[in-house]
Parts: C-alpha cells; structure tokens; sequence
C-alpha cells in the first residue's frame, strides 16, 4: 500500500487521520506546525510528539522532501536558480529573487510542460507528471531553509501549466495562505497560466484573491497558434470572456503577459490591436524582453522597440511595464536550467 503524502494534508484532513490512528485530534495541529512552520524532514524531529506516534506515523505516512541538485547565483545576487530532485529522480526548478520589499519565489507546477510554446524551454523534452501540492510547498520551504530568509511572495510561473493541474494547485493554496503554517497572503501570490478558459472561470469560482496572469503574447489568433500551440484550442475571445467573468467573480486586477520577439509580436499594429482588445477591462500588461534559448531562433527585442510598445499602450490609457531582467547570466528563463541537466545526463548515460 503506497503511503500517505502527510505534507499535502490539510489540517483538518490530518486532524481527521490522527483520529483514524487513535490519537487525539489536536496532535494534527502539532504535526502541521512540525511541517509547515518548522519545516522539519523527518517525523524523529517532532520531539513533542510520542515516540510510538512517530513510528506509527512512519508506518502509515512519508514525508516529501526535495534534495538539491545544483544552484546558480547571478552576479549581483539577487537572483538565485535552484535545481531539485524528487523522489522519483525526476528534477524541477525553482527561482529565488530578491527585491527591496522582500523575497520572491518562483515555483514549478509540474515536471515538463504540454503547452509547446515555442519561445519556452519548459516544455522541449515533454509532459512528465503533475507536482502533489507537498511539491509544490516543498520548493518554497527548501528555499527558505537554504537562504535561511522568510518568503514573502510566491510566484506559479515556473515549469508547467498551474492550471492543468488545478486540484492540486487549490490546495497549495490553500495550504500556503493557511495561518497554521506559512501564512503567506493570497494577495502575494500569483498564478500565470496560457489561458485555458474554463480552469479560469473554475479558479474565479473560487473567489480567492490572488493575482491571475494570462500569458498573451499576441494581440490575435493567428500570431498566438504560430508560438502557443495551445492557442489552437483557446481562442483569445474565450480567453478574454474567462477574464471578465474572473474579474467580475473577484474583484481583482488582472495581468497579461507579453514577450516580445524581435520581428515576431513586436510590431507596433500589434500594440494598437492589443490595446484595443484589453479596453475596458482592469488590467495591466507585463511586457517581458524574452530570454533567448539556443534551441529556438527567437531574438529578444531590440529596447527602442520594447519602449515604442510600450509608448503605444500608455497612449491608450494602458497601465504597462517593463519587466526587470533579473538572472539572465545564469539561465534563469524557465526551463533553461532544468534542460541543461537533463542534457549532461544523456551525455553521461551514452558514454557509459
């Protein structure tokens, strides 16, 4: 019998298997806090716990833990790329940037990714499996043990579709914000999904209030299918009725993604059209400089380029930015680092 993921409980669903176990309810709480305050890794660490608790809790449970494989610092240090393994060898990535007003982090959903876009290198190499919400949370606590500093903002933007794996990212959610354990506000995270329409309008039904990013790139079909061709699916018209109904459902801003790619969706027709297509609704526009990767021929804008965008879009009562670079010097675009490894493995693997 395969054993119980005890770091992807909720409380009360912990409370509910401390009384399946014949303990009181209240040692959930304990647990919980072991797990997600304290960060422990191992159930001999809960030292206000029983012993015969423990080894009954070894029996039944296993606690996730990710281990890492490697770390990257940018120069300046305010970037930092960790590689992880999981427990079944597979491996993930995680950011760490620090910023004036605290620590970001950003995580991975999944291991590879479905969408296909073609400007990422998340997803050369494939689909593997969807993270349980424990790896999901573990990303964070490992950061936090590592750097020895308190996240404060999370970030789903990393390797995978978030959305694509919905149940469990409600439930990272939920555990993340939950004042039992790290109690990080909803308001300080973010969710940046290719726009599939109808886990939209499930997430809206779920009234949270964090920030929902939509990752655009293009201001119409046909130059969305050319580079996401999850587009052939989603329509931008559905992609923009799930918005409204998300902002009607809760309140809240929402962020459209654009990368720029010199000669691709850089054109300033393409700024008008996509001014046009975001009036009216609550929103700001992230136009991010794309990181180029050597399997891809995409070129990064040129700056005047990226400022006559942006120009366009204040003109049109827009509220832009430019996304700040931060850790190109060590291969911090999403997936990068991850297929760096992967690469050496099969290397490896082929001269043995």
């Amino acid at each position: 019998m395969d054993k119980i993921d005890i770091k992807s409980l909720r409380l009360e669903e912990l409370e509910d298997l401390l009384v399946e176990l014949g303990d009181k309810p209240f040692r959930g709480k304990q647990i919980y806090e072991w797990l997600h305050v304290k960060l422990v890794s191992n159930f001999d660490d809960m030292t206000n716990i029983s012993k015969q608790l423990r080894e009954r809790l070894k029996e039944v449970c296993q606690i996730t833990n990710l281990f890492q494989v490697n770390k990257l610092v940018s120069k300046d240090g305010d970037t930092s790329k960790f590689l992880f393994r999981l427990y079944d060898d597979r491996v993930l990535e995680s950011v760490l940037m620090k910023y004036h007003h605290g620590n970001s982090v950003c995580i991975s959903s999944q291991v590879g990714c479905k969408m296909g876009c073609t400007f990422c290198a998340s997803t050369i190499g494939g689909f593997e499996r969807n993270l349980a919400p424990s790896e999901m949370l573990d990303q964070i606590y490992q950061i936090q043990k590592i750097s020895g500093e308190r996240v404060s903002n999370v970030v789903v933007m990393g390797t995978g579709e978030p959305l694509d794996n919905f149940d469990n990212l409600v439930q990272f959610i939920g555990m993340l914000t939950d004042e039992n354990g790290l109690n990080i506000s909803q308001r300080n995270i973010t969710v940046s999904t290719c726009g599939l329409a109808d886990k939209i309008k499930a997430l809206a039904d779920k009234n949270l209030q964090i920030t929902l990013a939509i990752s655009l790139h293009a201001p119409n079909d046909p130059l969305r299918q050319q580079i996401m061709p999850m587009a052939n699916r989603y329509s931008i018209e559905s992609i923009m009725e799930a918005c409204h109904y998300y902002y009607e459902k809760t309140g809240r801003r929402i962020t459209f993604e654009y990368s720029l790619i010199e000669g691709v969706n850089d054109l300033q027709k393409f700024a008008h059209e996509l001014s046009h297509l975001v009036k009216g609704l609550n929103c700001h526009i992230n136009l991010i400089p794309i990181n180029p990767i050597k399997e891809r021929n995409y070129r990064q804008s040129r700056s005047e380029n990226i400022q006559n965008f942006k120009n366009i879009l204040e003109k049109n009562r827009i509220n832009v930015t430019i996304r700040r670079e931060m850790g190109t010097d060590i291969d911090a675009a999403c997936g990068q680092l991850r297929k760096s490894y992967m690469d050496q493995s099969s290397d490896a693997k082929a001269m043995n």
